[in-house]
């Protein structure tokens, strides 16, 4: 089984993640940050995978620090996950439409943190959530990860089906990439490596 545990402890902020890549989408997550909460159970049921999430940060000052080391741990965990990486597949895309939106994610786990993400929304705020922390927190991911990741709205209105329709396409997506292939037990790159 392809499974980790994170921890990470700062002035700021307390998070520790078990994941299992293996699983079946179930999941446990408490980050104080509701929304947050919402997106990333989301995240785990169509990725399918287990995901049990505690994080305590400085909510009071905002959630900035929570949701980027969040990013950090969740990136960190998945790559621990992964292990040598041989025999994924590596690569996986997904568009996701949602009602009035369509979100289009592609991702390489490349061992190249890059991120394109082109998720233009008027609206600042989802209750009191502050929306541009979405792109920290993909930011960080992809940074512990080596992930390159491109996430671009074709278009949408509505931001909590926007946002919404971006973690499920990175959970379809991501689930693609990490799954085993069958025909192959290589690491899935003409140099040998994937770093």
């Amino acid at each position: 089984m392809r499974k980790s545990e994170i921890e990470r402890n700062t002035t700021e902020t307390q998070i520790k993640i078990n994941l299992n890549l293996d699983g079946s989408g179930k999941n446990k997550i408490n980050t104080s940050i509701a929304f947050f909460d919402h997106m990333l159970v989301l995240f785990s049921k169509h990725s399918m995978i287990d995901l049990d999430i505690k994080a305590r940060g400085d909510t009071h000052i905002d959630d900035h620090h929570t949701v980027e080391d969040i990013g950090i741990c969740l990136g960190d965990a998945i790559k621990e996950a992964l292990g040598d990486k041989k025999g994924i597949f590596r690569y996986g895309n997904f568009s996701l439409p949602m009602d009035e939106t369509l979100v289009d994610v592609a991702l390489d786990i490349s061992g190249r943190p890059f991120l394109i993400y082109n998720v233009g929304i008027e609206e600042r705020y989802i209750k009191e959530f502050d929306i541009s922390l979405i792109e920290e927190f993909m930011r960080a991911l992809v940074n512990r990860l080596g992930l390159t990741l491109h996430v671009n709205l074709r278009y949408g209105s509505g931001a909590h089906h926007i946002i919404e329709a971006v973690f499920k396409g990175l959970a379809k997506a991501l689930r693609q990439a990490v799954a085993v292939d069958s025909r192959s037990s290589d690491i899935p790159s003409s140099k040998g490596r994937i770093d």
